[in-house]
Formats: structure tokens, sequence, C-alpha cells
């Protein structure tokens, strides 16, 4: 079989290292919280800022957090559809860096939630920022990554409008 030249499978390569980079820091910071913090408890860091342990059952700010359990299986399938997907659309436009980078970290992402659904049956999270008496609801490394990548792809659309 001849060797590829730089093909699509190639370009998608450094691609998915960064994603798995994404999933590798996502991975140990949820290992470190599962190993130091019991759940419920909660060390403040700044005024604004605190490091929690979370367990989320559901998607994103708790959605279906308190159904049956059938959302893991449902969020898991839904992860792995995503990524498939988004593998598609990096081999096809892997050239189109601000695309490639948002489509990349929701990959890194969604993949780390994944992780966590098939490993423990819920998401861990640990960031928690608040102010007096509100409180955004606790996220994760793979959360941030998934939330970056969402506003590159808003950016991304936004610049290619305004060049169409």
């Amino acid at each position: 079989m001849p060797p590829r030249s730089s093909s699509s499978s190639s370009g998608l390569t450094p691609w998915l290292l960064i994603a798995a980079l994404i999933i590798l820091a996502d991975q140990l910071t949820k290992v470190l919280i599962l190993r130091t913090f019991q759940l419920g408890d909660v060390h403040p860091v700044t005024s604004f800022f605190d490091v929690v342990r979370a367990h989320n059952f559901g998607a994103a700010f708790s959605f279906l957090h308190g159904a049956s359990g059938w959302q893991r299986w449902f969020f898991l399938g839904l992860g792995l559809a995503a990524a498939g997907f988004i593998i598609w659309m990096l081999r096809r436009h892997g050239h189109q860096k601000l695309f490639a980078w948002a489509l990349t970290l929701i990959l890194g992402g969604a993949l780390g939630n994944v992780i966590d659904r098939a490993i423990h049956g819920y998401v861990v999270d640990f960031i928690q920022v608040h102010a007096r008496s509100w409180y955004f609801p606790a996220f994760n490394v793979a959360d941030s990554a998934i939330t970056v990548g969402a506003i590159l792809l808003i950016l991304d659309e936004l610049r290619r409008v305004r060049r169409g």
C-alpha cells in the first residue's frame, strides 16, 4: 500500500493530539479531586472562587440530574456520537484553523465528560464561581474547553459572515 500524502487524516493528527491533552488535563484534575475531596467539600480559594466536589448526573447546569438513570446512557451515547461527528468535521475542515480549534476543544471536553459517565455514572465537577449569594453551577476542565470551543465557533461564524 503506498504511503499517504498529506491527506486529510494526517491533518487530523495534531487536532486529535490536542484533544487528547485536554482529556488528560481534565481526567488528571478529576482524579485529584476524587482522591482529596469528599462529596460536598468546599475549599474557598478567593472571595469569588471555591474548589468543590460535586457529582453531576445530568448535563449542562444539571439538566436531567434527577432523572431515573437513563440519562447516563443517553448522554454517554450523545457524547460519543458528537465525537464521531466532530472527528469527521475535523477531517474535512482541519485546515480552517479557528474552526478546527473550536471543534478540537469541544471534542476533548465532550470525551472528558464521556469518560466520567462511563466510569462513574456521573461527571465530576470542582470549579465553583460565585458572587455574594449568587453561585454559578460547578464545572470542570472539560466544561471549560467545551465553552471556549463554542465561543470560538461563534467567532468563526461571525468572521465567515463578515467576509461573505
